[in-house]
C-alpha cells in the first residue's frame, strides 16, 4: 500500500529536512510555498505606523509517495527535523494511495516511485551486509 505525506513545516527549516529525508533515502518528494496559520492565528508584528496583525504566515508544504513500510521512518525523521519546540512548528497528513503511474515508462505502484539510491534500496544493501560479530 502506498501513503502520501503532506507535510507543513517552517520555512526556516526546509533545508534541515530536505537534507535528513536525503540521508535516510528519500528521494523522490515536492515542496509547494504555502500560506496558512493554525492554533496560534498568526502573529503581531510591530512597525513604524504601529501594530497590525499577520494571520497568513508563509509555510512550505513538503508532499512524499511511499510505500507504508517506510511511512513511520519518514514521519519520525520529519518530525525530529522540523522541530523546534515553538508554535508553528507544522503538522503532517497521511493520506492512502490508490495508485501511482510515471508518465515517461507507464509503471505503477511501487516501481513508478522507486529512484536508484533509494530507502527501499538502501534497505536491501543493509539486509545483504552480513551483521559482523
Amino acid at each position: 500500500m502506498l501513503k502520501k505525506i503532506e507535510a507543513v513545516i517552517r520555512e526556516d527549516k526546509v533545508n534541515d529536512v530536505k537534507d535528513a529525508l536525503n540521508e535516510i533515502g528519500i528521494v523522490g518528494l515536492n515542496m509547494f510555498e504555502v500560506r496558512g496559520h493554525g492554533r496560534q492565528g498568526g502573529v503581531k508584528l510591530t512597525g513604524r505606523s504601529g501594530t497590525y496583525h499577520v494571520d497568513m504566515l508563509p509555510k512550505i508544504q513538503v508532499n512524499i509517495v511511499l510505500s507504508d513500510r517506510n511511512l513511520e521512518k519518514t514521519i519520525q525523521t520529519i518530525r525530529k527535523a522540523a522541530f523546534t519546540g515553538n508554535q508553528g512548528d507544522g503538522l503532517i497528513f497521511v493520506y492512502p494511495v490508490e495508485e501511482v503511474i510515471r508518465i515517461r515508462t507507464g509503471s505503477r505502484s511501487q516501481q513508478a516511485i522507486s529512484y536508484p539510491g533509494d530507502i527501499d534500496e538502501k534497505k536491501r544493501m543493509e539486509e545483504q551486509v552480513p551483521a559482523s560479530s
